[in-house]
């Protein structure tokens, strides 16, 4: 059995991005040489997510509203989380929500995804430097 890691890096210049990363994901599958197997993608920060979804701008929108509306950014003090000098307990709700993680099937050399499926990176608390990890095993 082979297994392949690689970490992605992100910094994003505002304080909430989307970046579709099924390409650097594909990229890492074609290096790792591997045909059959599984990839997880793991956000390595705890105010960043990973998803599974449709790569279409409305959508996008309706999901940083919809997150928005859950999870608020202001009034920060609010939350219990921010009294430790920090401003991003939205972040780690949003992220909860959102998901650390996710697993894809490899075959044939390929992400085995449905119709319009893409892996997204979702930053919730931005402007410095975080990582996402590919961690694949297979044949």
């Amino acid at each position: 059995m082979k297994s392949y890691r690689k970490e992605l890096w992100f910094n994003i210049p505002q304080r909430r991005g989307l970046v579709n990363i099924t390409g650097q994901v594909e990229e890492c599958l074609h290096e790792s040489g591997i045909q059959e197997g599984l990839c997880l993608v793991n956000a390595m920060n705890i105010t960043a997510g990973v998803f599974i979804n449709d790569d279409e701008s409305g959508l996008h929108q309706d999901i940083e509203v919809w997150l928005e509306w859950l999870a608020p950014h202001a009034p920060t003090d609010k939350y219990l989380h921010n009294r430790t000098m920090e401003d991003n307990a939205d972040a780690h709700l949003k992220r909860t929500i959102m998901g650390r993680e996710v697993v894809a099937a490899i075959t044939k050399g390929k992400l085995d995804f449905g119709t319009w499926e893409q892996i997204f990176y979702y930053e919730f608390d931005g402007q410095r430097k975080k990582h996402v990890l590919v961690k694949m095993i297979g044949e």
